[in-house]
């Protein structure tokens, strides 16, 4: 493994806990190679130091770092190995865990201490003068080690209203032993900003009395929704060691979201804490680090998230087409993400505008072709549609209108679907096992041929999606790369029970690209047809083929 070498400014550290921290949220179960490639994305984004987890503790934590001492080339982070004090009564010196962090190769170690007596006495089962001892030993010995040592003081806050002495003691022992930063932990999450501000100073100025340039840290973890407020109140009252986790994955509700942090650190604040150009890979960081360890990424996550600059009100979309600046704090291109403007019964023409704009359309030199996109979209929203989650079916009905009629590859005749069920909901028996129990038929015109196609599936739509792709795949052979990836079926309010509207959104891809289709009709076949009616239309528009009817 190559330690980073290059990062000379440690003034201020941004610590990631991924791989510890983070992976304690309920979901995420992540392999070795899922750390390894966490690790060098989070190394990439440019954060100074990666925890990597608790080797001697856990059997997979100690595989990591053996295979990162292999495999991992870091240009900017350092790793760090997570432990615990030495055990009551004993000595460091002695203590196997404590060698097992010194054995893991990381240059940094994070101890953990209890920093609340109630937590000492109960949980460690030992004095507070012991506890103390056991920071100092631990610290003493990891650093006779050549080891950097940072303190996580547990429960610190709590510790810190319940015997504000004592909290203070444990934050002395730690420097005093040699320890470069003491980390303040709400471990609970039950802080808010104002509270934090205030300990944190209060705790600084203490430090001040017998070590002049102590330094703090925070983690903090989101129970009350104020992590990110809190990390960024603790930096206003003078830590410069946050802990953080990417997209704020962690136990319970999770910690401190790396983006939101670095975001506010780098934009607001003005305080630079990464390298040169990372910021603007803040978007794709985020959402590949999401991909590994299979989470949908949160679609309204601050500066990254998909809905981060999505402008769906007229006024907004008004005053952006004046000047983007007047509904953004940012420009979204400052951290990898775009703007997008959402066309709704909400919409006007400014944002009608735009997101013609935004697809390759200049509609600002015609008022009436505005006006008449506007009108439709508001009539087809009345009546269930949403453009806003379907992109590909708003550029359809833009493209209607602006030739005036529908583009197509073909003309349907008709379709039909037959579900057969046996008993209890099961295929019917004559069929054979394995035998879905769906099929339907499409007939239709392409290019002057009459094409019937016969389809079967696992549901009456999935049958229905083969049986279209039958009937055109030797016509149109783009269709090969085309598949849908996603299905979502709403039953939209209304008075007649299961005769109410339906509508069904569909998400397709080329491999490339994807796309998202609505359809709304009086049942889910109907609606479902619809909406894969644009996707394929849609899809071979993308793969560049000419429309043949109107």
């Amino acid at each position: 493994m190559t330690q980073a070498s290059n990062r000379t400014d440690d003034s201020f550290h941004v610590f990631d806990t991924t791989l510890r921290d983070g992976a304690q949220r309920e979901g995420i179960n992540l392999t070795v190679a899922d750390k390894l490639t966490i690790a060098r994305y989070l190394d990439e984004f440019g954060v100074g130091f990666i925890e990597g987890g608790w080797p001697g503790a856990n059997p997979r934590d100690t595989e990591f770092f053996a295979r990162a001492a292999a495999e991992l080339d870091l240009r900017h982070a350092q790793l760090v190995a997570f432990g615990a004090t030495r055990r009551a009564g004993g000595k460091a010196a002695e203590d196997p865990q404590l060698a097992a962090l010194v054995t893991s190769g990381a240059p940094v170690v994070t101890l953990v201490a209890k920093a609340h007596d109630r937590h000492v006495e109960l949980a460690l089962r030992t004095t507070l003068d012991e506890n103390l001892e056991m920071i100092r030993d631990s610290v003493a010995y990891l650093r006779a080690q050549d080891r950097r040592v940072f303190i996580d003081c547990e429960h610190f806050f709590d510790g810190y209203r319940a015997n504000r002495a004592y909290a203070l003691a444990v934050v002395r022992a730690a420097h005093e032993a040699g320890a470069d930063v003491v980390v303040l932990c709400d471990t609970n999450g039950g802080m808010l900003p104002a509270g934090v501000r205030d300990i944190v100073a209060d705790v600084l100025a203490d430090c001040r009395t017998y070590k002049p340039d102590a330094r703090i840290g925070i983690h903090a973890q989101d129970d009350t929704g104020c992590a990110v407020a809190n990390t960024l109140a603790a930096v206003d009252s003078g830590a410069t060691h946050v802990q953080c986790t990417a997209n704020g994955y962690g136990e319970r509700v999770g910690n401190a979201n790396l983006f939101p942090v670095v975001g506010a650190l780098e934009i607001k604040y003005d305080r630079r804490v990464l390298p040169p150009g990372s910021l603007a890979e803040m978007t794709r960081i985020s959402h590949a680090v999401a991909e590994v360890v299979n989470l949908t990424p949160s679609t309204h996550q601050p500066y990254v998230g998909h809905s981060a600059f999505a402008h769906k009100a007229g006024l907004h979309a008004s005053a952006i087409k004046v000047d983007p600046d007047l509904y953004q704090h940012i420009d979204p291109e400052t951290v990898g993400n775009t703007m997008r403007m959402l066309v709704s019964d909400m919409a006007g023409r400014a944002s009608v505008e735009l997101k013609g704009k935004e697809l390759g359309y200049d509609l600002s030199s015609d008022r009436d072709l505005a006006g008449r996109v506007v009108a439709k979209v508001k009539e087809q929203e009345n009546l269930g549609y949403t453009y806003e989650s379907a992109d590909a079916s708003f550029e359809l009905l833009l493209r209607d209108e602006v030739r005036g009629s529908r583009e197509r590859f073909y003309t349907l005749e008709s379709w039909r679907t037959i579900s057969e069920q046996g008993p209890w909901g099961s295929p019917r028996p004559e069929a054979g096992a394995g035998s879905p129990g769906n099929e339907a038929t499409v007939k239709l015109w392409a290019k002057g041929e009459r094409r019937i196609a016969t389809g079967e599936g696992n549901g009456p739509v999935d049958a229905l999606d083969k049986a279209l792709r039958t009937a055109l795949e030797r016509i149109y052979p783009q269709l090969a790369t085309l598949e849908l990836v996603d299905y979502k079926v709403r039953i939209l309010e209304g008075q007649h029970g299961t005769g109410s509207k339906t509508r069904v959104l569909i998400e397709s891809t080329d491999g490339t690209s994807n796309w998202s289709t609505v359809g709304v009709a009086d049942n889910v076949i109907a609606a479902s047809w619809l909406a894969l009616d644009d996707a394929y239309t849609y899809g071979l528009l993308r793969a560049g083929l000419e429309p043949y009817a109107g």
